[in-house]
């Protein structure tokens, strides 16, 4: 017997969840190419299929939608930082550190990663609510990040500093990498590799923050 079953014809839980994701993923395709502010719920449900009391019994409105579609996100990216982190513990702090840098480069270069985010922040440079929104859940995701940061710190492997400049500055040579990439052309075989490209970030990181015998 089914037990996820509803009476009635209603979908199963796994019904449900499947509907659930196909819309939040819909929705995030269609803000990534449109922008926010020129998506309506009438859309993202007709690409999809669906009926807008389908969409609304869901998400009663747009920012409903989009704090839905950020919070899986959000949760996605650190439940990977947070695993980059725990596979590097053995090897140290600095090891874990530069584990769970690498993997927030891996998942912000995709470019339909960086289509949806792109198109958040420029209507964040428009609106204050959004831009705090905006602030609030990138603190979120990237606390594994900042956790590492001041292990580090803790550990002595880093030099004393302030865990959110050294967060920040790390998150920014991070988004030049992201950049890079994201803009790089499709059939430039002989572009700069992720891997390149990190590593010199990596190590301007370490000329800037770590120990004098923690740089090699």
């Amino acid at each position: 017997m089914k037990q996820d079953a509803r009476p009635g014809g209603r979908p199963s839980r796994q019904e449900a969840a499947a509907l659930d994701a196909r819309l939040l993923d819909g929705a995030r395709a269609a803000f990534g190419r449109k922008g926010i502010a020129n998506t309506s719920l009438e859309e993202i449900a007709t690409s999809l299929g669906i009926s807008k009391h389908t969409l609304y019994r869901r998400h009663a409105s747009k920012q409903a939608l989009l704090d839905a579609v950020v919070e899986r996100d959000m949760r996605t990216f650190r439940e990977a930082l947070l695993a980059a982190s725990v596979d590097g513990e053995a090897a140290g702090p600095l090891e874990t550190l530069r584990r769970v840098a690498f993997r927030y480069v891996e998942i912000g270069s995709r470019r339909e990663y960086a289509a949806f985010y792109l198109s958040v922040c420029a209507e964040a440079a428009l609106s204050a609510a959004l831009r705090h929104r905006l602030a609030l859940w990138s603190e979120r995701a990237l606390e594994p990040l900042s956790e590492a940061i001041g292990a580090a710190l803790e550990a002595g492997v880093l030099r004393a500093g302030n865990p959110a400049e050294i967060t920040a500055l790390l998150v920014d040579l991070l988004e030049g990498v992201n950049n890079r990439l994201r803009l790089a052309p499709a059939e430039d075989d002989n572009g700069e590799t992720l891997m390149s490209l990190f590593d010199r970030r990596w190590t301007a990181f370490l000329a800037a923050t770590a120990k004098d015998d923690e740089r090699a």
